[in-house]
């Protein structure tokens, strides 16, 4: 069973600028996931092409079963607006996560995290960067759970707040949520937290140690796939770990091999 986690930076590509629904298509196949989580996954954005980018890598895969979950209905950035309920948005341009598996999924769950309550300092590199107040966003918390070879297995997909201290807050939420579904529990995503601090604070245990940011040349590790420590003996070990360079994005997918 082959696990990966991809923050997608909506498709786009360093080299040109572009999102290409092609590429996206050739850069998720090359991955070959029976489980994917993709993060910053654009839904009829006009940025990308008014695509489902979620729904793009399903059918890269040949994954029967997928599932989008926006954060913001809105452009993160410019104007957004938090989802009052879960099937807010329709017809409008979403932001969120997905999740991707070839694993039937006996149910779905969603659980939505509130943004850091004041603007923090960030640095934006370029020429018109530097240190600027940015205003967070919600985030959102997407599980599954599957029936899989090895049995149940609950599986979720998140991106963090960039915040410093209110993602170690939102990553505790989080255990919390999935601890409530049945165990084996993995836990995919960009945690915007090096390996150290997301192991400490979650305590459960990374299953692929690799730096994906950057992504020319990586030095910091922010995707991450934790296993909880309760049900982890009724899994595989892991076999492999990879973190391939794409042809999109500005962070490299983590790829872990059970089995």
């Amino acid at each position: 069973m082959r696990l990966a986690t991809f923050n997608l930076l909506h498709g786009r590509s360093l080299t040109d600028g572009l999102v290409d629904p092609d590429r996206l298509t050739a850069a998720v196949q090359t991955l070959d996931a029976d489980i994917l989580a993709l993060q910053e996954v654009d839904r009829d954005q006009s940025r990308s092409g008014n695509l489902d980018l979620t729904a793009i890598a399903a059918r890269a895969l040949d994954a029967p079963e997928h599932r989008f979950a926006a954060a913001v209905v809105g452009t993160p950035g410019e104007q957004f607006r938090p989802l009052r309920h879960d099937d807010d948005g329709h017809g409008e341009p979403c932001y969120g996560v997905g999740l991707v598996s070839r694993h039937p999924v006996r149910s779905w769950q969603v659980t939505r995290l509130r943004p850091a309550p004041v603007r923090s300092p960030i640095y934006v590199p370029g020429p018109r960067g530097g240190l600027i107040l940015l205003r967070d966003e919600p985030r959102v918390v997407l599980a599954a759970i599957l029936d899989t070879p090895h049995g149940p297995l609950t599986v979720a997909a998140t991106h963090l707040s960039f915040v410093p201290g209110w993602n170690a807050h939102q990553l505790r939420r989080v255990v919390r949520a999935l601890r409530t579904l049945p165990a084996p529990r993995i836990l995919l995503g960009d945690l915007n937290l090096p390996a150290g601090a997301a192991r400490l604070l979650s305590g459960w245990r990374p299953l692929g140690r690799r730096p994906t940011y950057p992504a020319a040349a990586p030095r910091v590790q922010l995707d991450h796939i934790l296993a909880d420590r309760h049900g982890l003996d009724r899994l595989p070990p892991v076999t492999a770990v990879g973190t391939p360079l794409s042809t999109i994005s500005d962070h490299r997918p983590l790829v872990v091999d059970l089995g």
